[in-house]
C-alpha cells in the first residue's frame, strides 16, 4: 500500500470508529460500516497514485496562459461525461459530495476513480448499495429502450435520419408522443460545451501557434453546430509544443449498439526527441498493408495520406479520459471519412506508460512469469508493441461491403466491435513489429524480449475485467495462442512461459482470422471468437489470484490543474 493511501484508509476508519464510539446509537451499524470502509480501502490500493506533469519551460508566454484555459475546457468534460453514462449519475455525485463521514470521503474518492458507482476492475459491480446494475445503453438512449424497439424505429427513417440514429454525435430520446427521436450532442449537451467553446476560443487568442489557434476555433465551433469533420481534419493538422485531444471519440461506453460517443480529454505536451524517434515508423504503413496476412482483396491499394505519430506526456485528463484504467495511447479519429482522407494519428502517453510499466508490469512479470523470463521483460517492447497497437488500428478493413451495402465494421460488429478491434490491433501490432524486425527495421534484440514483455502486459490487461473491450480482447488472444503451444503453463510452479518457436504462427493466424472476419463483417464469427476464448481458465485464475497484492493501474494526480 503506498503511504498516500495508508494515510488515507487509516485516517478513515480512526474517524469512524471515533464517530461511533461518540454516538451509542450508531453502534450498532459499525461492523457493516467499517465492513464497507476496509472493502473500499482494498479496491482504491489497485490504483497507485502517480503525478502527472511536463516540463513547460519551452512554451512561450502567450501558450502558457492558453494551457490554463485548455485545462479549464477540459474539465467541464468530467461531469458532462457523468451525464452520458448513466441519468442517476449526477443526483448521487451531489449525494455524495454531501456526505462528509470517512465512509462518504471513501465511496466519493472511489466514484471518482471510475467516474460512477460501478467498480470497473470488478465487472462493473455497484459498489454503492441500491445502485442498479450499470445500464449497457448508458444515457444515450431511453433507459426503457430494448434493441428491438431502435432496430424497428429504424426501418422507418430515411436514409439522413438513419445515419443520424446510428451516428457518433445524437442521444437517442422519446418526443411528447412516446416516440424516439435524435437530439444532437449541441444541444443535448449545450450546458457544457457553450462555455467549453469559448474558454477553447479564448485560448485561440493566446496561442502564437497558428495550427493549434486553428484546431481550437475549430473545435469550438463543432461544440455548437454538433459537425466535427472540419475539427477532425485540423486535428490531423496540429503541430504544437500543446497536442490538445479534446471531443467525443470513443463508442465503449454504448454497449447496446457501440454508436455513440462518450467525451474525452487529453491536454498533453509534446516530447519532440521521442516523436522524431517512431516517426520512421510511418513510412512503412503501406507497405505493412501490403503484406497483411489476409486475402489481398481485403487490403487498401492506398492508407489515407497522414499518419503522424506523436510522442507526449500528460499533464491533464477527463471525461472518458480518466475513467478507471488509464489510456496509455490511443489512436484517432475514429470518423471513416476522415481516415480515409488524412489517415489517423497516434499519440503515445510516453509517462503515463513509464508508470504502467514500473508499478504493475515490472510487479507483475516477478509473480507470472519463470525467473528466465523475468529478465526478457523490456520498456523499449512495451512501448514500440503500444505503437504499433495503435498503428494497426488505422490499417486493415474499415469501410466494407456486406450483402452489397456499403458499411463500416464498427456497425456490422456492433456491440462486439470494440472488443475485436482491440484484439486486432494487439495481434496485428505483434506482427508488424515482427515483419519490421526480420525486414531490419527495428532491431533483431527486439523480438528477443518482444514476446515475453507482451505476455505479462495480457495479464496487466485481463486484470481490468473481462467485460471491458481491452481485457476480454486480451483474454481471447492468451488462451487462442496457449491452444495453438505459443504460451505455455507449469502446473507445478504456476509460472508461465513464451514457446519461441510456435508464437509467430500463432500470432500471424490469429491476424488472418480477426482481420478476415472484420473484412466480412461478420457478427456471428466474432461472436463465436468471443465465445469460445474471452474467459478466465483456471491456470489464469490462479495467477490473478496471486496479484492481489500489486496495483492494477495508476490514480493521476494533476499538479498543472490545481
Amino acid at each position: 500500500m503506498s503511504n498516500m493511501n495508508r494515510f488515507v484508509t487509516v485516517i478513515a476508519l480512526l474517524a469512524l470508529a471515533m464517530s461511533v464510539i461518540g454516538n451509542p446509537q450508531k453502534r450498532s451499524s459499525q461492523p457493516a460500516a467499517s465492513g464497507e470502509t476496509a472493502e473500499l480501502a482494498k479496491k482504491i490500493r489497485r490504483f497507485a497514485p502517480t503525478v502527472m506533469t511536463a516540463n513547460t519551460a519551452r512554451l512561450s508566454p502567450g501558450d502558457r496562459k492558453a494551457l490554463q484555459k485548455i485545462i479549464a475546457a477540459a474539465k467541464l468534460y468530467d461531469q458532462l461525461y457523468l451525464r452520458q453514462i448513466w441519468s442517476g449519475n449526477e443526483p448521487l455525485w451531489k449525494k455524495l459530495q454531501a456526505d462528509k463521514t470517512p465512509l462518504g470521503r471513501m465511496r466519493l474518492h472511489y466514484f471518482k476513480i471510475n467516474q460512477g458507482p460501478w467498480s470497473q476492475l470488478d465487472d462493473n459491480e455497484p459498489f454503492i448499495e441500491g445502485v442498479q446494475k450499470r445500464p449497457p445503453q448508458a444515457n444515450f438512449y431511453p433507459d426503457d429502450m430494448t434493441k428491438d424497439e431502435f432496430n424497428s424505429w429504424l426501418k422507418t427513417l430515411s436514409a439522413d435520419e438513419k445515419e443520424k440514429a446510428t451516428g457518433y454525435f445524437y442521444t437517442i430520446r422519446r418526443d411528447a408522443g412516446g416516440k424516439l427521436k435524435t437530439v444532437p450532442y449541441s444541444e443535448e449537451y449545450r450546458e457544457f460545451l457553450e462555455p467549453a467553446a469559448k474558454l477553447l476560443r479564448e485560448a485561440a487568442a493566446l496561442t502564437t501557434n497558428a495550427t493549434l489557434k486553428n484546431f481550437l476555433e475549430k473545435r469550438a465551433a463543432a461544440f455548437m453546430s454538433n459537425d466535427y469533420y472540419d475539427s477532425d481534419v485540423a486535428w490531423m493538422d496540429l503541430d504544437s509544443p500543446i497536442d490538445l485531444t479534446i471531443g467525443p471519440y470513443e463508442t465503449y461506453e454504448d454497449e447496446l449498439f457501440g454508436y455513440k460517443a462518450a467525451f474525452e480529454a487529453y491536454v498533453t505536451l509534446r516530447d519532440d526527441a521521442e516523436s522524431q524517434k517512431l516517426k520512421r515508423f510511418s513510412s512503412y504503413l503501406q507497405e505493412l498493408e501490403d503484406h497483411l496476412p489476409i486475402d489481398p482483396k481485403y487490403r487498401n491499394p492506398k492508407l489515407g495520406a497522414a499518419s503522424p505519430i506523436r510522442v507526449v506526456n500528460e499533464v491533464f485528463s477527463s471525461g472518458e479520459g480518466n475513467s478507471g484504467v488509464q489510456t496509455a495511447a490511443f489512436n484517432l479519429p475514429n470518423d471513416e471519412r476522415v481516415v480515409k482522407e488524412k489517415g489517423s494519428k497516434r499519440i503515445m502517453l510516453k509517462n503515463v506508460q513509464d508508470a504502467k510499466f514500473n508499478k504493475t508490469l515490472i510487479p507483475i512479470s516477478r509473480v507470472v512469469l519463470t525467473p528466465a523470463d523475468q529478465a526478457k521483460l523490456s520498456f523499449d517492447s512495451f512501448f514500440t508493441h503500444i505503437l504499433t497497437h495503435e498503428l494497426m488500428h488505422g490499417l486493415g478493413p474499415h469501410n466494407i461491403t456486406v450483402n452489397g451495402e456499403q458499411t463500416t465494421v464498427r456497425k456490422s460488429l456492433k456491440e462486439l466491435y470494440s472488443a475485436i478491434e482491440e484484439a486486432k490491433a494487439d495481434v496485428t501490432g505483434l506482427w508488424a513489429l515482427q515483419y519490421l524486425i526480420d525486414k531490419g527495421v527495428v532491431p533483431r534484440t527486439m523480438q528477443r524480449t518482444l514476446y515475453t514483455t507482451y505476455l505479462a502486459s495480457m495479464f496487466r490487461s485481463v486484470r481490468f475485467g473481462i467485460n471491458e473491450a481491452h481485457g476480454r480482447g486480451v483474454a481471447m488472444q492468451f488462451n487462442y495462442f496457449t491452444d495453438e503451444g505459443g504460451i505455455k503453463y507449469d502446473e507445478r510452479t504456476g509460472k508461465f512461459s513464451v514457446d519461441e518457436s510456435k508464437i509467430r504462427d500463432a500470432v500471424r493466424k490469429l491476424t488472418n482470422e480477426l482481420l478476415t472476419l472484420e473484412a466480412e463483417g461478420s457478427y456471428d464469427k466474432a461472436r463465436a471468437i468471443l465465445v469460445k476464448y474471452a474467459v478466465i481458465r483456471p491456470a489464469m485464475r490462479n495467477a490473478l489470484d496471486k496479484l492481489k497484492d500489486v496495483p492494477v493501474d495508476i490514480e493521476p494526480v494533476f499538479p498543472m490543474a490545481k
